[in-house]
């Protein structure tokens, strides 16, 4: 009798320790960014989610998707520019899920997809591109990445958002021709700008010298003044010529003085 007892206690602890396990396996709980797909014998009834919810153990079977932004490092690219220039880039790109039965039954690995069509989609580009819209338009390239490769994605439900180009490695033999190109170029702006400068002071030189022409003071005064700021340097000696035009007043003076005088017999009037 006891071990009868003994025998229906362990088929009962055996059952409800099954019971346990089936209703822990029925009960799903989906965080706010994921979503249950849900396949029933083989065949997808849909999408489930976020919260808690059940699902018919053993004929039920629940994959979880992230909804959330991925972000996908591309790794350097070797291509040849359509101007034949060698480069290496590497680039970034972001997506997510929005369809998550697509991203689970469209592909196998929609990770791994998203990240071998980022990777041919940034050689193909950069091959159509020449090196200067790559340095100067980097959005432009951006622009077009991002728009193939949400294209070539969107049957399996992904959505790409943003791809940025991050580094562009040039050889080194074009690195130094450009910085000699730039060098030329800050030279030649410098050559230019000191020329503009030089006409502009010819220029204003003119309008004064025309100024003083017109007006003789105005000479007397700008010689005056120039003496006044030789004076000023008290550790050399300066020969300054006396202009006649500053002596023409008093010489002027003196000759009608002696004009004005009688003269006197036995000298010449």
């Amino acid at each position: 009798m006891a071990d009868l007892i003994a025998a229906l206690f362990s088929t009962v602890g055996i059952v409800v320790f099954l019971l346990i396990v089936i209703i822990a396996s029925a009960v799903k709980i989906v965080q706010e960014y994921e979503r249950g797909v849900i396949f029933r014998l083989g065949r997808v009834i849909g999408a489930k989610g976020p919260g808690l919810f059940f699902i018919i153990p053993i004929i039920d079977r629940m994959v979880k998707v992230d909804l959330r932004v991925v972000t996908l490092d591309i790794p350097s690219q070797e291509a040849i520019t359509r101007d034949n220039v060698t480069v290496k880039v590497n680039a970034v790109a972001y997506f997510r899920v929005v369809s998550p039965v697509d991203a689970i039954t469209q592909v196998e690995d929609f990770r791994r997809a998203t990240w071998q069509i980022a990777q041919t989609t940034l050689r193909s580009v950069l091959g159509q591109s020449e090196l200067d819209e790559l340095l100067a338009h980097r959005d432009r390239i951006n622009q077009k990445l991002q728009q193939i490769i949400d294209e070539q994605t969107e049957p399996w439900g992904i959505k790409v958002s943003i791809v940025e180009v991050k580094d562009v490695e040039l050889p080194q033999s074009l690195q130094r021709a450009m910085a000699r190109q730039a060098e030329a170029e800050r030279e030649r702006r410098a050559k230019v700008i000191h020329a503009e400068g030089e006409f502009q002071a010819s220029q204003q030189l003119a309008a004064a010298a025309r100024v003083m022409s017109a007006q003789p003071a105005a000479l007397q005064l700008r010689y005056l003044q120039t003496l006044t700021e030789i004076a000023t340097e008290k550790n050399s000696t300066i020969v300054f010529p006396v202009p006649i035009d500053l002596l023409r007043a008093f010489l002027g003076d003196r000759a009608e003085a002696a004009s004005a005088q009688p003269s006197t017999p036995g000298q010449p009037g």
